[in-house]
């Protein structure tokens, strides 16, 4: 459907241009993919500069080309900082050009609060790439002052309204937080030793295996398709186009089992671990006189209801002090390997290819369900006797957690360094780290593993100043580095 669209609108002499960038460190493109060929069916001319895109690149090809609109996206956090500098590069440069904003980790409040005020011509957010065609058509007619105007109205509005609230939020001080942490009777604790400790490397995993683990739902979200899976299958609405999606995935999976295009690799790690103030010491053997590796976690700040604690996920490992035992688990998990020589297969085919990455990714997810299974009922075997049905892992119906570097329990991306060094992941599963700490392949997973059966997801949400600099302190780095990496998160800003 989507060639058949694309061909009926070869015609390229009347049509606008529009190019479109992962920006600088960012690696994900499966929405960005989207939008290019919706537009592209909508008699826009498309030029897609790919991922990790640098500023000055973005601008040069803009000129070179003589586009009509600039389109930016990321899914990670440290994306939302570089899309702030496309937007005072264009500024500076003089460039009047619209720019809309996508991709996962965006939201309209972050581009109103932090990207608009940096240009004055249109910047506008878009939730997805149905709206794409719509934007990029109010941004180009004859109307599209008053359309321009009325975005940056609202956007005002969205600033003002972000500000009363910012202004209403109490935080209580680091101090305080730290009193207030999650209570747990290290005493009474049971902390089961693991089978194994150190690395252990897995370099072939099971496809077959691994399609067992996949969650679907998130499937057709990336192609706009909102509900749950199997229900979806069975809705009135996008029921029909749900049923020919997952048709045409198992068939396009069942060729990638057999011709084994895609590789999936996993390294684990379980190790000695304790708490130290807000850090988790991980220890080279159980004699835990050497220490390994040291993690940096962050605490929640905003004040809470009585009895609610100001979580950090290091509350959830024994604290030196207390003289018990802990483990601390790690992993990296990548189902992207050969992906780029199976591109290539499908050049000509935007379906196909989007359909490769989309899979690619629910592979790389499933990876890390069946790691966490396996560390679980096995490695570590805490949860020896455990039986679930792949809708209860999905909802997480298990004990423990698997929470990942630059996501809301610990949102620092940098964390992942010490993760990836600890486990040697680039040597070991050829996962390498961008600048800004996404990994590459895209479709690469990585995270801690805590057992205890406290622990729990949460957010972090924003901090204040005295964390920070003290956060700053803890890893041997200026305020300014640090203020960086958590833009989104500060509460003062």
């Amino acid at each position: 459907f989507l060639e058949e669209e694309k061909k009926k609108n070869k015609d390229t002499s009347e049509r606008r241009k529009v190019l479109l960038a992962t920006v600088k460190g960012d690696v994900h493109d499966i929405g960005k993919n989207i939008v290019g060929v919706v537009l592209a069916c909508n008699n826009f001319d498309v030029i897609d500069l790919g991922v990790m895109v640098p500023a000055e690149k973005i601008l040069d090809e803009a000129e070179r080309h003589n586009v009509d609109v600039i389109g930016l996206s990321g899914l990670i956090t440290p994306s939302l900082d570089e899309m702030v500098s496309v937007a005072r590069a264009m500024k500076k440069r003089g460039m009047n050009l619209p720019l809309i904003i996508g991709g996962a980790t965006t939201s309209r409040i972050h581009t109103a609060v932090k990207i608009d005020p940096n240009y004055e011509s249109p910047v506008v957010h878009i939730l997805d790439a149905s709206r794409a065609v719509t934007v990029c058509t109010d941004l180009l007619k004859d109307s599209k002052l008053e359309f321009a105007e009325r975005i940056k109205s609202e956007y005002s509005k969205l600033r003002d309204d972000h500000a009363k609230r910012t202004q209403k939020k109490n935080y209580l001080s680091f101090d305080n937080a730290k009193s207030n942490r999650t209570e747990i009777d290290w005493e009474s604790s049971e902390l089961p030793k693991p089978k194994i400790t150190g690395t252990k490397v897995f370099d072939d995993l099971d496809l077959n295996e691994l399609r067992e683990f996949i969650d679907w739902t998130p499937f057709f979200k990336t192609w706009m398709l909102t509900g749950k899976y199997p229900t979806i299958l069975q809705d009135d609405v996008v029921g029909e186009q749900a049923r020919e999606l997952i048709k045409d995935a198992n068939e396009l999976l069942d060729i990638i089992i057999k011709d084994k295009s895609l590789i999936a690799k996993a390294v684990i790690g379980l190790f000695p671990a304790a708490a130290v103030g807000e850090d988790i010491l991980v220890y080279r053997d159980s004699t835990r006189k050497e220490t390994k590796a040291r993690f940096h976690f962050i605490r929640q700040q905003a004040e809470k209801r009585t009895g609610q604690p100001n979580s950090s996920l290091v509350d959830f490992i024994a604290p030196l002090s207390s003289g018990k035992q802990d483990y601390i688990g790690l992993f990296a998990v990548t189902a992207g390997l050969g992906i780029e020589k199976l591109l290539e297969k499908y050049i000509d085919d935007d379906y196909k290819q989007i359909m490769i990455k989309a899979l690619a990714d629910r592979l790389a997810e499933a990876s890390a369900e069946y790691m966490h299974y396996k560390v679980r009922t096995d490695f570590w075997g805490y949860s020896a006797d455990e039986k679930m049905s792949n809708e209860e892992l999905i909802a997480e119906n298990y004990r423990g957690i698997r929470p990942a570097p630059g996501y809301p329990a610990c949102p620092d991306h940098t964390e992942k360094r010490t993760l990836f060094n600890l486990l040697e992941v680039e040597k070991n599963i050829g996962i390498s780290l961008t600048e800004s700490c996404a990994m590459y392949p895209a479709s690469s997973v990585s995270g801690f593993y805590f057992s205890h059966p406290q622990s729990r997801y949460f957010r972090v949400g924003k901090i204040e100043k005295d964390q920070v600099k003290d956060y700053a302190e803890r890893k041997d780095q200026s305020v300014e580095e640090t203020e960086k990496w958590l833009e989104p998160y500060l509460a003062y800003r």
